[in-house]
């Protein structure tokens, strides 16, 4: 059983009756006419949970540290969060001014417990000054009052939720002000609201995503006969991914084939059921061949091209009754066809051996660069992945789809999916809102996709106003509250990035290490001083510390033995980090990385690789010196990728040069070497994905 769920199952006896009494505390209120408790109604609620609420005036012995603030509030995208951090002036602050997590912490109430909340807790702000309050005043920290609230918080999230069926209300809101009282937690101030339990929408048949990235057989719409439209660029893409003419379906009337693939004349008249319809018709005609696809159940999984579905406030309301009719769909036997899109650039399959992107092969080729592809990316705009595959080719996904308005499959839905694939061990997705409830779908299904060895890497758009303003405008999506949204992910078990660059970096880190061990111990290596020195710099994230290892006496007798025999002993010092100084050639860096990563104190190694150093081959072709290049046996691209391989641990190699170095550092990632181009850039990618790593690792560790 899950540790979460076990350790709710355990506390539910003792908080079950303040649940009772929430729901007819509801009722009672209702009947006034409110929504909102009364003092009365909360001082009762309270009065069975571990703080108790103090209505006199300001008690003398209070501390002003400033109020600590502990919530459950029913948020849109994650449904009930439970919440705890600065209150009263402090939570006015800018959170600018701090580090994530140090503000307030944030969790989905389904994917945690009270101790585990606790722990995050911690980080923050207003538990420090709790601590130094105590220390002062020669208290204990009030953990154990703490963790009874937490519990108490989560028995009344778990009777009172948006999903319980048949109850008749659902909490929206409940803040606890709480204050210090000498060595206890008081209440000094709450307030409760609630609602109608509204109805969610139907699940959708997710198997058939099976049949949406894997059709046996494919239908476009949209064609034209005569111009290069796009429906006719998928369908040339289709054809030049390697999808079979004889699996291919056009539906167009008047004609017979186009290029080459044969033609019927409507949904009606196809002799078979359909895997895949690709719909690139215009947005108008959307609405009509939605209807007849749904009542001709002529396929198993739809495609929706078309833009302007629900992006434009004339387009809002069609666009919702759409989705309405498609939700309804799902509760026919066998659940009715699955939709992609609207607003959709399309799948990019490598199994399903199909592209049904709509540009055009030369302008985007996918050659393979993985010895097997075992990622997958998810988008809500197309772009944002045609850019980053454009960029970063090692990215090289298993399979790429384009969410777009989310009108039947959601972010959850597809997450959920993919974390059940085997033959996936890493997923990127880019976010710019979630639909109602949405969240928690995708949360349960991040730490279900950790659960199975998988990394998840997160990036969310729309982080400030005009940003937020920008995202309402493509995709008619809410952007939620930023912090809410990365602390819940993050503690879900999800790498969750703060920009683009940081989300190329960490879905290619965790693409490339998956398969190695973790831990926090760091060597580094390097031929420039600067270089060392800067890795053991970037060693620090906002929550996590890796730390450099202290080298074994074998290890250094080992790296001494190499310098003898590369004539530098005199001038390096043998340490971590460690300076080889530029006169080292390949050999030299990689017998050191190879040492110290076969060290028991090191976990991972950064090397720089020194491409401007003489010593090294890192050129194409040298003028100077023939043949001491990179087609040389003895240079990095050849002596690196064998290490790499043959060891568990995490080994990072720096190439910062200019473009001259863009064939070195290409050659060694097409086999497999994770490659950065400055030392902070790939330490931090590095630390990042440790901590994740780790986290994941005490998640698994913790439901055994």
């Amino acid at each position: 059983m899950d540790r979460f769920m076990q350790s709710r199952s355990e506390s539910s006896a003792s908080f079950a009756a303040a649940g009772a009494q929430l729901a007819a505390l509801f009722v009672n209120a209702t009947a006034a006419g409110r929504d909102v408790l009364n003092q009365q109604e909360l001082t009762s609620l309270l009065s069975s949970g571990p703080i108790p609420l103090v209505t006199e005036p300001q008690l003398p012995n209070l501390v002003p540290f400033g109020e600590l603030q502990i919530c459950l509030n029913n948020t849109r995208e994650f449904g009930l969060v439970i919440s705890a951090g600065s209150g009263g002036l402090d939570r006015e602050l800018d959170a600018g001014n701090f580090k994530w997590g140090r503000v307030a912490v944030h969790a989905v109430v389904e994917l945690t417990d009270a101790h585990d909340f606790l722990t995050q807790f911690k980080r923050t702000l207003a538990y420090q000054k709790l601590t130094i309050t105590a220390n002062r005043r020669a208290h204990a920290v009030p953990d154990e009052q703490l963790t009874q609230c937490f519990k108490f918080l989560l028995e009344l999230a778990g009777t009172s939720a948006p999903s319980i069926p048949g109850s008749r209300h659902t909490l929206t809101g409940l803040t606890l002000n709480v204050e210090q009282d000498d060595d206890r937690l008081v209440v000094r101030g709450a307030e409760c609201t609630f609602g109608n339990q509204q109805a969610a929408r139907l699940g959708r048949p997710i198997h058939k995503i099976d049949k949406l990235i894997h059709p046996g057989s494919i239908g476009i719409i949209g064609v034209s006969a005569s111009n290069m439209n796009f429906g006719r660029i998928i369908l040339r893409n289709l054809l030049g991914s390697g999808y079979s003419k004889d699996n291919l379906t056009i539906i167009r009337a008047g004609e017979t084939e186009i290029d080459g693939v044969r033609c019927v004349e409507s949904l009606r008249a196809l002799s078979g059921k359909l895997d895949l319809l690709i719909v690139a018709v215009a947005a108008s005609a959307v609405y009509e061949l939605v209807d007849e696809i749904i009542d001709t159940d002529a396929v198993e999984s739809v495609m929706l091209i078309p833009g302007g579905l629900g992006e434009t406030q004339k387009s809002k309301e069609p666009a919702a009754g759409l989705a309405d009719r498609i939700n309804a769909n799902h509760c026919r036997p066998g659940g009715g066809p699955i939709f992609l899109g609207a607003n959709c650039l399309g799948v990019v399959s490598h199994p399903g051996s199909y592209d049904s992107w709509f540009i055009p092969l030369e302008r985007l080729p996918k050659p393979p660069k993985k010895p097997q592809r075992n990622s997958v990316m998810l988008s809500q705009s197309g772009a944002f992945m045609i850019t980053r595959l454009s960029q970063n080719p090692w990215l090289d996904p298993r399979y790429m789809l384009a969410l777009g308005n989310q009108t039947d499959l959601t972010h959850g839905d597809l997450l959920r999916f993919f974390a059940e694939q085997p033959e996936i061990d890493t997923i990127g997705i880019y976010i710019e809102g979630f639909k109602d409830r949405d969240g928690l779908d995708f949360a349960i299904a991040v730490r279900a996709a950790v659960k199975n060895g998988k990394q998840v890497v997160v990036y969310k758009s729309g982080k400030t106003s005009p940003g937020a303003s920008s995202v309402m405008g493509h995709t008619a999506s809410i952007a939620g509250d930023t912090a809410l949204f990365v602390s819940v992910l993050r503690q879900a078990g999800a790498m969750v990035a703060e920009d683009i660059s940081t989300f190329d970096d960490l879905f290619y880190i965790a693409g490339a290490l998956h398969h190695k061990t973790v831990g926090k111990r760091l060597g580094a290596i390097s031929g420039a001083g600067f270089e060392s020195v800067g890795i053991a710099d970037s060693i620090d994230s906002d929550n996590f510390s890796m730390e450099m290892g202290t080298l074994e006496p074998a290890t250094i007798r080992r790296v001494e033995d190499i310098l003898i025999a590369k004539k530098l002993q005199a001038l390096v010092e043998v340490r971590n980090p460690i300076d080889i100084n530029p006169g080292a050639d390949d050999e030299t860096h990689l017998q050191i990385t190879e040492a110290f990563v076969q060290d028991p104190n090191i976990d991972a190694v950064v090397v720089g690789l020194d491409p401007t150093a003489p010593s090294v081959r890192a050129l194409v072709e040298s003028t100077l010196r023939p043949g001491f290049d990179i087609q040389d046996p003895k240079s990095t691209v050849y002596l690196m990728p064998p290490i790499v391989l043959r060891n568990g641990k995490p080994i990072i190699g720096i190439i910062d040069g200019g473009s001259l170095y863009d064939a070195m550092a290409a050659k060694l990632m097409d086999q497999g070497v994770c490659i950065f181009r400055n030392c902070a850039r790939g330490t931090k990618a590095l630390v990042r994905y440790i901590e994740v790593r780790m986290y994941a690792d005490n998640i698994n560790h913790r439901n055994r």
